[in-house]
C-alpha cells in the first residue's frame, strides 16, 4: 500500500483563504466586483511571466500596479492611489473558507506536519490562521518572497522541500489551482486537488492524485493510504 506523505504543504490564497470579499472592495470604488477575477488573473500572469524569465516579482506590488493600470480611465468614486490602497487592504482582512479550520485541525491531528507556500505574503498567512484560531497547527508559513521563484517553477517546491528538511516525495500538496497541482507534480510532490466549485480538471495538467471538495474529505483520503 502507498506510503501516506509525511509533510502536508498548503496554497494559501483561494485555496485556504476566501478571496470573495475581494469582490465587495472592488464595489466599494465604485467599479463592477467582477473585476476582482480579473484583477486576481492578471497578478498571476504577470507573476508568472517573471518567474519563466527569470525573476521573482513582489505579489503586493505586482497586485497593486496591476490593480492601478485596471482602475485608470475608469470612474472610481475616490482619488485612484487612494481607490487602489483601499482595495489592496481586503487582502488582509479575508478570512479561511468554512472547511479549513475543521480539516486542518484532523490533519495536524492525525500526525502530519502542516506548512504553507504561498505566492503572497508570509505575513498575510500569519494574520489568516491566528484570527481563524489555527496557527498553531501549522509548522512554518513559507512565501516564494524567500525562494528563488514563484509556484509552479520547480524551484519553488524545491525550496519548501529543503525548508522542511523532507524529500519532495515525502511533501503533498494541496490547492484549488491545476497550475500549482501541475508544477508540484513535476517537482516530484505528490497532489491533491481541492475543487471547491464542481469544475473538471485539465487535460493538459498532470492529475491529482487525491481530489476532494471540502478540507474535511482529505484526512479521510489520506487514511486510506495508510
Amino acid at each position: 500500500m502507498t506510503t501516506s506523505p509525511s509533510v502536508i504543504i498548503f496554497d494559501v490564497n483561494e485555496t485556504l483563504s476566501d478571496m470573495s470579499p475581494m469582490g465587495a472592495r472592488f464595489g466599494e470604488v465604485g467599479v463592477p466586483a467582477e473585476l476582482a477575477q480579473l484583477w486576481f488573473a492578471t497578478l498571476l500572469r504577470d507573476g508568472f511571466a517573471l518567474t519563466a524569465s527569470g525573476d521573482n516579482g513582489s505579489f503586493a506590488g505586482i497586485g497593486a500596479d496591476a490593480l492601478r493600470r485596471l482602475l485608470t480611465g475608469r470612474e472610481v468614486n475616490r482619488p485612484l492611489d487612494v481607490a487602489v490602497e483601499h482595495v489592496m487592504g481586503g487582502l488582509a482582512g479575508l478570512g479561511v473558507h468554512p472547511d479549513v479550520p475543521e480539516g486542518v485541525r484532523a490533519l495536524a491531528a492525525a500526525g502530519f506536519r502542516l506548512i504553507t507556500l504561498s505566492n503572497g505574503s508570509a505575513q498575510i498567512a500569519e494574520k489568516l490562521f491566528r484570527e481563524a484560531g489555527i496557527r498553531g497547527a501549522f509548522e512554518s508559513l513559507l512565501s516564494v518572497e524567500d525562494a528563488p521563484a514563484w509556484k509552479p517553477a520547480r524551484a519553488a517546491y524545491e525550496y519548501a522541500a529543503a525548508a522542511s528538511g523532507v524529500d519532495p516525495s515525502g511533501m503533498l500538496l494541496v490547492a484549488v489551482h491545476p497550475w500549482d497541482i501541475h508544477g508540484a507534480a513535476r517537482a516530484g510532490l505528490r497532489t491533491a486537488w481541492l475543487n471547491r466549485t464542481g469544475g473538471s480538471y485539465p487535460g493538459y495538467f498532470e492529475a491529482p492524485e487525491f481530489t476532494v471538495t471540502a478540507m474535511t474529505e482529505l484526512p479521510t483520503a489520506l487514511a486510506a493510504t495508510h
